[in-house]
């Protein structure tokens, strides 16, 4: 099972109010190792992605803003982070290792990066923290070269995502789902291909059945010749943005859900990390290592 990792995936440039919860992208990997369900092996470093490949998702205008520090202040305000050259870099090492994990996933049945799920982004303007769509990038990439003719991005994410469904509304190579809390960010939702909001306080039982429910009818629908998973942890029941109910054990069993699904459909799995803001750094590092621990033990 290979895993995407670069050291540019690290905040260390930005003010320490933006850190927390980030600091989750550089202590993930070492409990992963700590505990053995990954060795240093496991792991690849992506490069950065082309310009050529920023341009086939994101427009012109905003690729210039961006790489030559050019955005307004409302602009880095939507953004999210206060503007630094690195985080442009991390970006697009970041879309890349997606995009790499595809060629692995191939392999192995599923390939894993310790960041991405960057969901937010549109074509032409980042927001709520994400620059570069990573999964739009990969996606557009991998039609482009014709690796591929159909794709299901499966986002399970609390938060809609919003930017990828813009990005793909009027293309039927790519279906985007969208699972999320119905009254969470952002207050203005786009169509995803299939969005199902669930209510404030959503337990395991609740969510689950939901899931079960659809995901195994959609690839039967579909047909995806990969799936892109956003397997975000701002789900729990402890995370200070997510508002619904859901436990570890509940998380971790949708994560066994869909890359059982997916596996026994003989469906490759891309999977980013998304979203996680529990008060307890552990309680984020835990759910996110759980996506991991299932990963390897579903598909080894």
């Amino acid at each position: 099972m290979r895993v995407a990792f670069s050291p540019i995936y690290r905040y260390q440039y930005l003010p320490k109010e933006h850190r927390f919860p980030m600091d989750k992208y550089e202590l993930l990997p070492q409990q992963l190792l700590l505990e053995g369900t990954l060795s240093e092996k496991d792991f690849f470093e992506p490069v950065a992605l082309s310009e050529a490949q920023i341009l086939r998702t994101h427009s012109k205008t905003y690729w210039e803003k961006l790489r030559d520090g050019t955005l307004s202040r409302q602009e880095i305000r939507a953004m999210g982070f206060p503007y630094h050259p690195t985080l442009i870099e991390r970006g697009r090492h970041i879309s890349q290792g997606t995009l790499q994990c595809f060629y692995h996933a191939k392999e192995d049945g599923v390939a894993l990066n310790i960041a991405g799920g960057t969901h937010h982004s549109y074509r032409d303007r980042g927001e709520g923290f994400c620059l570069f769509n990573d999964f739009a990038i990969a996606s557009n990439e991998l039609l482009h070269t014709n690796e591929v003719k159909q794709i299901m991005i499966v986002d399970l994410d609390v938060h809609q995502g919003n930017g990828t469904a813009s990005i793909f509304q009027k293309d039927e190579r790519v279906f985007t789902f969208s699972m999320h809390g119905a009254n969470n960010y952002p207050l203005k939702k786009e169509a995803s291909d299939l969005d199902i909001g669930v209510p404030d306080g959503c337990d395991d039982d609740t969510y689950l059945n939901i899931l079960y429910d659809t995901l195994p009818a959609l690839l039967n629908k579909v047909q995806p010749e990969v799936v892109f998973y956003l397997s975000g942890v701002d789900i729990l029941n402890t995370d200070k943005l997510g508002r619904l109910g859901m436990t570890k054990a509940g998380c971790k069993k949708r994560d066994e859900f869909v890359f059982q699904t997916c596996n026994q459909k003989g469906i490759p799995v891309v999977v980013a990390m998304g979203g996680g803001y529990s008060v307890q750094i552990a309680d984020i590092i835990e759910a996110h290592a759980n996506t991991f621990r299932v990963a390897k033990h579903i598909f080894d």
